[in-house]
C-alpha cells in the first residue's frame, strides 16, 4: 500500500545526523568517557570514535554502557546520592548513583563539544522553515535534553524547534529508554495530541526508524548526513523495518510534501 503524504499534520524530527551532523563529533567526545567506564567495570576493550559509532548508532550513552555492564557481568544496582566522581579501580557491582554520574559526565562533555563545532546549515534550515509554515514540527531523539539544547542552539534551530517540542528518550519518559524502544515516540504523540497515523517521523538511523514504526508512526528515512559508503546498506535496512519512503535530504522530503498543482 502506498503511503499518502497528505495524511501528515505533524513532522517528528530525529535530531542527531538528521537535523545536524552531530554523530561524528559527539562520538569523539563520548569515546573517552565510554572507555573510562569500561575500565571501571574491568573491560579491557578500547573503543575508537568510529567503532563506537558503528556499535551505538541511534542509541544513547546509557543504553550502550548498560549493555556493556551486562555483557561484563557487572550488575547495576540501587543507590542514593551520586558520588562526586566514581571510585578508583574496577568494580564488580555498580550502584545506580554511580551510573547516573557517568551519564551526567558524558552529557556534559558531549554537549560542550557540540556547542563548539556545530553551525547553521542552509540545506536544513531553509526547507525545514518552509515545512514549519505548513506542518507542526517537533524533535524526537534518544539524546538528553541538555545535549539537544546545545546542538539546536549551535545549529540555529532553537526557534524553529523550541524546548517545549523536544522529546528525549533519556529525559521525557519516567524511566529513561533509548531507540529502538518506541516509548519516546508514543509519548511525543500523546503530549502533542496527535494520532501516530497523522504524524510523520524523519529518521537517519535504523534504530530510530524501528522505534517510530513500533509506535505506529509512518517513517521517512533521511540520507542527508549518512556517509556515502553506508547509504546502500542503510536504504536496504530502512525498507526492512518498514519505512514509507527514503529521501536524499530535507529538500527532497519537502518535494514529497508539497502539493502538486491541479
Amino acid at each position: 500500500m502506498t503511503y499518502s503524504f497528505t495524511a501528515a499534520t505533524t513532522i517528528l524530527c530525529d535530531a542527531d545526523d538528521n537535523l545536524f551532523p552531530s554523530e561524528a563529533p559527539a562520538f569523539v567526545a563520548s569515546t573517552a568517557v565510554t572507555n573510562d567506564f569500561l575500565a571501571r567495570i574491568g573491560v579491557e576493550k578500547v573503543w575508537t570514535p568510529e567503532s563506537l559509532r558503528q556499535e551505538a548508532m541511534g542509541r544513547n550513552f546509557r543504553a550502550v554502557v548498560l549493555q556493556a555492564a551486562a555483557d561484563a557481568g557487572v550488575p547495576v544496582g540501587s543507590g542514593d546520592a551520586a558520588p562526586e566522581a566514581p571510585g578508583a579501580g574496577t568494580c564488580t557491582e555498580m550502584s545506580a548513583a554511580e551510573l547516573e554520574w557517568w551519564v551526567a559526565e558524558e552529557k556534559r562533555r558531549v554537549s560542550a563539544h557540540l556547542h563548539e563545532v556545530l553551525a547553521p546549515d542552509a540545506a536544513v534550515l531553509e526547507p525545514l522553515t518552509r515545512l514549519g509554515e505548513r506542518f507542526r514540527l517537533a524533535a524526537v531523539s534518544s539524546s538528553a535534553l541538555t545535549r539537544l539544547e546545545a546542538s539546536f542552539t549551535a545549529a540555529g534551530l532553537a526557534e524553529l524547534l523550541p524546548a517545549d517540542v523536544r522529546y528525549s528518550a533519556e529525559d521525557t519518559p519516567p524511566v529513561p529508554t533509548s531507540k529502538p524502544d518506541p516509548t519516546v515516540y508514543v509519548l511525543a504523540c500523546e503530549l502533542l495530541g496527535v494520532k501516530p497515523s497523522e504524524a510523520l517521523a524523519v529518521e537517519d538511523s535504523v534504530a530510530g526508524a524501528t522505534a517510530a514504526v513500533r509506535a505506529g508512526v509512518p517513517v521517512v528515512g533521511n540520507l542527508q548526513f549518512v556517509l556515502p559508503s553506508e547509504r546502500e546498506s542503510r536504504i536496504a535496512k530502512f525498507h526492512e523495518v518498514g519505512v514509507v519512503a527514503v529521501v536524499e535530504n530535507w529538500a527532497d522530503l519537502e518535494s514529497h510534501l508539497t502539493p502538486v498543482p491541479a
